[in-house]
């Protein structure tokens, strides 16, 4: 296995665990727009897919993974 890949601002991101309290979903595809220090959480956006923002949260980088190449985008109503 290669080493854990280190997130950083405009970093496109998988959601690992729902969060209600902002209707996000396990799966959810988010892009980081701020890193606090020493990465230990992440400010992350969520947009529909007409550019809207849907969800502004402050996540722990235990419920993210970096998107990969073999991740497919799917829809679903919010």
């Amino acid at each position: 296995m290669g080493e854990a890949k280190i997130l950083k601002e405009h970093d496109r991101v998988v959601l690992l665990s729902d969060v209600p309290s902002e209707t996000l979903k396990a799966g959810d595809i988010g892009a980081i727009v701020h890193v606090y220090p020493k990465a230990q959480a992440f400010e992350v956006g969520f947009f529909a897919l007409d550019g809207h923002t849907a969800a502004v949260a402050t996540l722990a980088s235990s419920q993210l993974r970096p998107v990969t190449d073999r991740d497919i985008t799917h829809s679903r109503e919010n």
